[in-house]
């Protein structure tokens, strides 16, 4: 709890298939006393702080209108990839209306994950530590490259 507001901690468990289409799990968890929101994460998918194969990155933050903030957190690749997953049908993130006016109308767990989808993506072209996780995993790199270079990023495909 900070002040007035509960936090709760969302993990999205990702996976690439071999086509390039992307899927999640979704957990979520409220951090225990004296628990950081990354072990909070990682507790919720059951990854140790110690794993060297297994992304774990807070990716985004949404204020509900209850209070409650939840922090997401992208995990890649998804820990437990033979338990059912949701297929992503499009891999668009929510956008606000206005430049100063960034929180969008309405967030469904969808845009969620394809915003988680886009930060790894990133992170895979900027952070050293991402990318080395992320290349041991010879089907992510290609579907993250693949998803930027096609456009699905929310930018106009190439033409």
């Amino acid at each position: 709890m900070t002040g007035r507001h509960v936090v709760r901690v969302e993990t999205l468990m990702l996976r690439a298939s071999a086509d390039g289409s992307w899927a999640y799990r979704r957990a979520e968890v409220r951090p225990e006393p004296g628990e950081s929101p990354d072990e909070a994460a990682r507790r919720s998918c059951g990854v140790s702080a110690g794993d060297q194969l297994t992304v774990v990155h807070s990716t985004s933050w949404r204020h509900l209108p209850d209070g409650e903030i939840v922090l997401t957190y992208a995990v890649c690749p998804d820990p437990e990839p033979w338990l059912p997953a949701v297929t992503l049908p499009r891999l668009e993130p929510a956008r606000g209306a206005a430049p100063a006016r960034p929180a969008p109308e309405r967030v469904e767990v969808d845009h969620v994950a394809a915003h988680a989808v886009r930060h790894l993506a990133f992170l895979l072209a900027e952070d050293p530590i991402v990318r080395r996780t992320l290349l041991r995993h010879p089907a992510l790199a290609p579907a993250l490259e693949n998803w930027v270079a096609s456009g699905r990023s929310g930018a106009p495909a190439p033409a």
